[in-house]
């Protein structure tokens, strides 16, 4: 089979040495990859490199090659471009149309999916003009992903930074095996919880439990690559920002609630794929609560946390608003979550059954996601963002 075609647009920023990891990625993983860098990119990382890397020829200039028309034949022939990073001044000139260099060329005659990954300085991102045309081009269909937040040139720091080249590949990929132009969830706001709560008994103990948050992640992850605007709210986990994600780190089940609650009122659809502790210690030890010779401990009193998924399923933030939960399950899979779905009044359930050696911490899943229209939906074991992909297909449906 023909390798996918991809063309990897560089733009002149401070972070075109980071697209090199991409590409890199891109080229190991059995695409058939074209730099198309701008004159300005050049001088941050040179000609040769690209070509290196990519095992194909560089060019900048629409009068190179004359004979292959390339302003044309590159936008034409690619299943996917990316543009990383992409600056101001290059999504201010694919948003107005302009064709002064082979990298806006091809943007124009390009009938594949677009994705851009923007990086500048904050001031620069959240100004208007910029964010007009971050609006202009998600109308037409490209998938603009939100910059990250951290260290950018100089001593600034803010929003602006590239993601990680590893998570912007993540979101090609995505993109790529979806086979779609237009992303689907393009206008959306979605909040997705993820990971397992921890309740403190003392400085150095809590109550938890085994979920890495790799399903919620994946949420994120499909959620994002198909357009949406992505509120993540991560629950004592240890995996790398999804790009184009807003990440909200929280430990407790009551810190959960509160970030749900904050972010759920311009949300389409929330997500309940964290595991939310049921109780929590009724007291906290100020000090460790140290181990006595010849004496048994003393008991520990629990308290029940607040029902976050019954809470927002009651009480909805905006009309039409659609609620998932997620049930795991050691026994009577479907008619606990039956149940489960009844008593909590969401609209979906994920129901999966788990155990020491499954689920937890496995980069795959196999789930029934139950409707509270009476559907049954069977996800196959497979990969947990083919799941993902299932549960927001089930969404989309819901949100007309």
């Amino acid at each position: 089979m023909d390798k996918p075609k991809v063309v990897l647009g560089v733009s002149g920023g401070i972070a075109a040495y980071k697209a090199c990891e991409l590409l890199r990625r891109l080229t190991e993983s059995g695409h058939d990859v074209r730099v198309v860098p701008t004159a300005s990119a050049l001088h941050f990382v040179g000609a040769a490199t690209w070509s290196a890397l990519s095992g194909n020829p560089v060019s900048t200039e629409v009068w190179e090659d004359v004979h292959e028309v390339p302003h044309v034949r590159i936008g034409q022939q690619a299943d996917l471009v990316v543009v990383a990073p992409a600056t101001a001044d290059t999504l201010a000139r694919a948003a107005h149309g302009l064709a002064d260099d082979l990298l806006t060329n091809t943007l124009l005659t390009a009938r594949c999916p677009v994705v851009f990954a923007p990086a500048m300085h904050t001031e620069m991102w959240e100004h208007p003009a910029t964010q007009e045309n971050v609006a202009t081009l998600r109308r037409r269909g490209a998938l603009v992903i939100e910059p990250a937040v951290g260290r950018l040139t100089g001593v600034d720091t803010g929003k602006g930074r590239l993601p990680d080249p590893a998570e912007i590949f993540d979101v090609c990929r995505r993109v790529l095996a979806r086979g779609v132009r237009e992303p689907d969830l393009a206008g959306r706001h979605v909040v997705v919880s993820a990971g397992g709560t921890r309740e403190p008994l003392d400085p150095v103990r809590f109550l938890g439990n085994r979920s890495s948050g790799k399903q919620g992640y994946a949420l994120a992850r499909t959620a994002a690559a198909r357009g949406a605007r992505v509120t993540l709210i991560a629950a004592n986990t240890t995996l790398p920002d999804p790009a184009g994600v807003d990440v909200v780190q929280v430990g407790t089940a009551v810190q959960l609630r509160e970030a749900v609650l904050k972010a759920a009122p311009d949300a389409d659809a929330v997500v309940m794929a964290a595991a939310v502790a049921d109780f929590r210690p009724a007291a906290y030890a100020t000090g460790k609560i140290k181990k006595k010779d010849g004496q048994d401990p003393e008991p520990i009193t629990l308290v029940r946390n607040p029902d976050v998924l019954a809470e927002i399923s009651a009480e909805r933030a905006r009309p039409g608003q659609v609620i998932v939960g997620f049930a795991a399950e050691t026994d009577d899979v479907l008619a606990n979550g039956r149940a489960k779905l009844e008593r909590k009044g969401c609209d979906l359930l994920v129901v999966n059954e788990v155990g020491e050696r499954r689920t937890f911490g496995s980069e795959e899943n196999e789930a029934v996601v139950l409707g509270a229209d009476g559907s049954e939906t069977p996800v196959p074991h497979g990969p947990k963002e083919a799941l993902a992909d299932t549960v927001w297909d089930l969404v989309l449906s819901r949100l007309g």
